[in-house]
């Protein structure tokens, strides 16, 4: 086992013992990454995260992220270097500034060491639409299965062992169901928790910043460093940052457990479904008091219309720049409407077209009453009864997916139980803005499978509390795609 492979304190403890260096690590991480056959990078940022981790010398011994090498998703602002979040319109665009955990990061002076694919501008779940092409599952050396998406790029390299973090987005589930379906954790904090400034918006009402890590503390860790007020982002919090990696140390005295039957009740796989249950016998011989708990079959089957209607709306508003003269490539025209067609025809891929389509339908002033004001409302039905569970329980549970990572062009019946409840219900936690973090629970035929924990706002130490209990019970952590012993 590399010194990569372990937690961030034992790497930490190594480099300040100088038993490795951050350019051994770098080095190491660099050679993975371009031995890796998924697709997983929009550029490997090889000279300048050497040149960096040659810099890094002295132990910083209070600073736990100094010369840990780690991935970024192309959609993070980055200067002096390309960031076209996967899109065409944007290839060769180069910010002026750094996104704000970027900043972090780099005080910190944490090694990037490439920037990842995703499904184009976050939109998606696949890891198919980014113009590199398709990101591979590690997990299949076939390459006939996803990872998921939009955050596939960090996700698969994670789930490849790649680096020790990674960061991602996540507006409906782009970092928590890629955990699923990579067998790594997804980090979704509180709305507002973490600075989303030099994040690319796509919804910005649903978008949070997340991270991809391969256990607990390490999220907590991370967590921590990113968290915090910042004048950049109007809508970052001013609550106190907390030591999450503490509430990893310390169990919860009886927590309450709300499993939402409607959803369990759904899945069709009989694997995922068994160790989910008997994964809640396990939590309630630890001390958890299981509540089981009916969330409404109705509200449940309208989070996919409602999330569609909204988050392409939004999308519509905020992309409305990417028109070949503020932002994107220039193609020629006589008007203005000329040159933003064919940079926006060019530019973008047909999924991209379809949403800004939809988007726009629903902000037409004849539609709006019907489509975009009805699903805000929804949305607030959703969140009302969201709390109200939350009210009376510490968490809810769930399974973070209905199925391992399904096979690419697989069918799926978009009107079943299965799709419109157990596959998109992750996105209650940005419907709500509340804490949501994924975990790896077991494998079917050699893919992971992984489960759901979702807190209250700015609860996130309890919930690494319970995630670090989860941890424990399924011993299954630090893993990744063709580790030996796994």
């Amino acid at each position: 086992m590399h010194y990569l492979d372990l937690p961030l304190k034992e790497i930490h403890a190594a480099l300040v013992a100088k038993k490795v260096t951050p350019l051994e690590l770098t080095q190491e991480a660099l050679k993975r990454a371009k031995q890796n056959k998924d697709n997983c990078f929009e550029m490997i940022l090889e000279e300048e995260a050497l040149a960096f981790a040659e810099t890094l010398t002295e132990p910083e011994e209070d600073n736990i992220l100094w010369g840990i090498p780690y991935l970024a998703k192309d959609n993070f602002s980055t200067k002096g270097l390309p960031t076209t979040a996967s899109s065409n319109i944007l290839n060769g665009y180069k910010p002026l500034f750094d996104a704000t955990v970027i900043a972090i990061l780099k005080e910190k002076k944490a090694v990037l060491i490439g920037k990842t694919t995703l499904d184009e501008l976050a939109m998606g779940g696949t890891g198919t639409t980014g113009h590199l092409g398709i990101t591979y599952n590690p997990y299949d050396p076939k390459h006939e299965h996803m990872i998921g998406g939009s955050s596939c790029g960090s996700a698969a390299a994670m789930a490849a062992g790649i680096v020790p973090f990674a960061l991602g987005s996540d507006t409906g589930d782009s970092v928590r169901k890629p955990a699923s379906y990579g067998g790594i954790i997804g980090v979704k904090p509180t709305w507002g928790r973490i600075s989303r400034y030099g994040l690319f918006p796509f919804a910005p009402s649903l978008d949070h910043v997340g991270y991809f890590t391969r256990y607990v503390e390490d999220a907590a860790i991370l967590l921590e460093a990113l968290s915090g007020r910042d004048v950049m982002d109007s809508t970052s919090s001013v609550k106190p940052v907390e030591d999450y990696a503490e509430g990893c140390a310390k169990p919860l005295e009886g927590p309450r457990i709300a499993v939402l039957d409607d959803i369990v009740e759904s899945l069709t796989d009989a694997t995922i479904r068994d160790a989910f249950n008997d994964s809640l016998a396990k939590l309630e011989k630890s001390g958890a008091v299981i509540n089981h708990v009916h969330f409404g079959k109705e509200l449940l089957e309208s989070i996919y219309a409602t999330y569609i209607v909204i988050s392409c709306a939004e999308a519509t508003s905020n992309d409305a720049n990417l028109d070949g003269i503020k932002f994107g490539p220039f193609y020629g025209g006589k008007t203005y409407q000329d040159v933003m067609a064919q940079a926006r025809t060019k530019g973008f891929s047909e999924l991209i077209k379809r949403r800004f389509v939809i988007g726009s339908f629903a902000l037409m002033r004849e539609n709006q009453d019907v489509l975009f004001l009805r699903a805000q409302k929804n949305r607030a039905k959703i969140v009302e009864r969201t709390n109200e569970i939350l009210k009376d329980n510490d968490f809810i549970f769930v399974p973070a997916a209905p199925t391992v990572a399904p096979k690419f062009g697989a069918a799926s019946d978009k009107l079943s139980d299965e799709y419109l409840i157990a596959d998109n219900h992750l996105a209650l936690g940005n419907f709500a803005g509340l804490p949501s973090i994924t975990l790896p629970l077991g494998y079917e035929d050699g893919l992971p499978f992984g489960v759901n924990f979702m807190g209250r706002a700015f609860e996130e130490k309890k919930l690494f509390s319970i995630c670090a209990t989860f941890e424990k019970i399924t011993g299954i952590c630090g893993e990744y795609a063709g580790k030996e012993g796994k």
